[in-house]
């Protein structure tokens, strides 16, 4: 435990020292997935699922909306400034994602995407497949400013995100009675995973080497998932948590068996059940006050269009609740999240 202990806090001096002297550790970041990660995406698409309106954004340091679905920041812009970054990757669709700004890296997250691109299709967002293709632009847009050896060591030194697969469950397979008379929980986690396989394998393909995915939360707690599915009920669903566990396990199986056929890969599956079930449960340990409904009007659906500036009930301060809508994690949880998630995190700093 010492000799573990030891290397903890040799990274973090590591890591204190290179952003103190301004240098980011990695040489880029890239963000794929769904809504806790899209930060403006959706704002250029047409579709209902957006939250470029107050009162998201409230907090946020412009205190505007931007299109991230949070009252503040997300875990992933509390990532960027961990690792030294002094701006945030832009939304690959937005007017920032030009020129040298593309240097840092960029966000390709949609609202409404997931593992399944029928998800992603459904809801008008961005599929994993396009938010792919989108990155293969991005490379060479990034290969024309800086040369192609340049290129390819940000590539393969940079940090490749992905967050998905909520949406596939709460916002499709569980409201889908067609998906639900086609497969099993079991079979559709199967499909999603196939689909993580084959991201993580394109990746590879055009030189990526670090890649973090993250596990699916307890979907169970969500406030939405519980106003949804629990049948008045205001607790957890235990079904749909069993569902998330047993998609995170087969995602750490799937993970080591891709680093192993890979040289040189590294892939971290960053655990985001626990810390967050943490909260929901034991929110005064954390600071928190409320962890079964969200700030956002009455606390227990409001999602995009339905939390909005005139929804009745919305609270004054969201640093006190674990949700901010009933999908998505306040801006305080997010940076508990954070870091937490940095703490998983090393073996792709070093």
């Amino acid at each position: 435990m010492g000799f573990l202990l030891s290397i903890y806090v040799g990274v973090v001096a590591f890591m204190v020292a290179s952003v103190a002297r301004g240098d980011p550790l990695v040489p880029m970041l890239c963000v794929f997935g769904d809504s806790v990660v899209d930060v403006g995406n959706n704002n250029h698409l047409n579709t209902l699922i957006k939250s470029n309106f107050p009162p998201y954004g409230r907090d946020f340091v412009t205190h505007t909306p931007t299109g991230r679905f949070c009252n503040g920041k997300l875990a992933t812009d509390f990532t960027a400034e961990y690792l030294g970054f002094d701006s945030y990757p832009p939304a690959y669709l937005s007017q920032d994602a030009r020129g040298k700004n593309l240097l840092i890296g960029a966000n390709f997250a949609s609202a409404g995407s997931g593992f399944y691109d029928r998800t992603a299709q459904f809801y008008r967002a961005i599929s994993l497949t396009q938010q792919l293709a989108y990155y293969k632009e991005y490379q060479d847009k990034v290969v024309s400013m800086v040369g192609k050896d340049s290129a390819n060591t940000m590539f393969s030194g940079g940090i490749h995100l992905l967050s998905a697969g909520s949406s596939d469950f709460i916002q499709n397979y569980y409201i889908n009675p067609m998906l639900q008379r086609t497969y099993t929980p079991d079979q559709f986690s199967d499909i999603l995973i196939r689909s993580f396989s084959a991201f993580v394998q394109n990746l590879y393909g055009v030189g990526v080497r670090r890649i973090g995915v993250t596990t699916l939360p307890p979907t169970g707690c969500l406030p939405a998932a519980i106003t949804l599915f629990g049948g008045g009920s205001n607790q957890c669903i235990g079904r749909l948590n069993q569902d998330a566990v047993a998609f995170n396990n087969k995602l750490n199986t799937t993970a080591q068996y891709l680093k192993s056929r890979f040289p040189g890969l590294k892939v971290v599956v960053f655990d985001i059940y626990q810390p967050l079930l943490d909260l929901i449960t034991k929110p005064s340990d954390q600071g928190f006050f409320e962890s079964r409904k969200a700030c956002c009007g009455t606390g227990t659906i409001e999602t995009s269009l339905l939390c909005n500036a005139r929804s009745v009930g919305t609270c004054s301060n969201a640093t006190q609740y674990v949700f901010w809508d009933g999908f998505h994690p306040s801006e305080a949880a997010n940076k508990v999240i954070a870091q937490a998630l940095l703490q998983q995190g090393f073996d792709l700093i070093s």
